[in-house]
């Protein structure tokens, strides 16, 4: 019988799989102590190619991320952290290709699927102040939080969607003013010119 994969290993992934999650890094919350824990991650070539396959991009040269995960009361999670990569996209002034830097935050409260709506209406509340409106929780979907989904999700919310070369100014096309194209064109156009006088023809009798 052949062995079936480990679904927490991320190289049991398949290539199908890896087009709708590009980095899969599952982690049981089982697993967690009551002290946290701390994980590094560092995306391989073939995982960096998926990322960009996904979301679009030229290509990613390198992605890291960076967690720790700290238990809550009512069996919430906070993951907070950063994830580092080096992309490279199409400059849309001069089609060139460029290169960028992401350096993305993470500060996300996970908790199980049937505390989402009493946190969702806590964020809305909290949306209502004068403070800043804190993220809505993410689920804990099957005892698991996936760091490479998280690192993968916030990779794509930092990447510019209009990447410019530095100091490149998009300069918009400006047409030659057509002299004709003043508010009396129409007036010009309608305007009939006068007849000449000329001799009157003699007439029979």
């Amino acid at each position: 019988m052949k062995e079936r994969p480990d679904p927490l290993k991320p190289d049991a992934l398949k290539p199908d799989a890896l087009k709708q999650d590009p980095w899969r890094v599952p982690l049981a919350v089982a697993q967690i102590p009551d002290t946290g824990l701390h994980r590094e991650l560092r995306a391989d070539e073939a995982i960096c190619r998926a990322i960009a396959d996904v979301g679009d991009l030229r290509e990613v040269l390198s992605a890291q991320a960076s967690f720790d995960v700290t238990p809550k009361s009512g069996g919430r999670y906070h993951v907070a952290g950063h994830v580092r990569a080096r992309i490279g996209q199409t400059c849309v002034v001069t089609l060139e290709p460029i290169e960028s830097d992401i350096d993305e935050p993470i500060d996300l409260i996970f908790t199980p699927p049937e505390q989402i709506p009493q946190m969702a209406d806590l964020v809305d509340e909290a949306g209502h102040g004068d403070g800043d409106t804190p993220d809505p929780p993410e689920p804990i979907e099957n005892g698991i939080i996936d760091l490479g989904r998280v690192a993968t999700d916030a990779l794509y919310l930092a990447v510019d969607p209009y990447p410019r070369k530095p100091d490149v100014v998009f300069e918009p096309l400006v047409e030659a003013a057509d002299p004709e194209d003043h508010p009396f064109a129409a007036l010009k156009a309608l305007k009939v010119e006068p007849k000449k006088p000329g001799k009157k023809k003699p007439t029979g009798k």
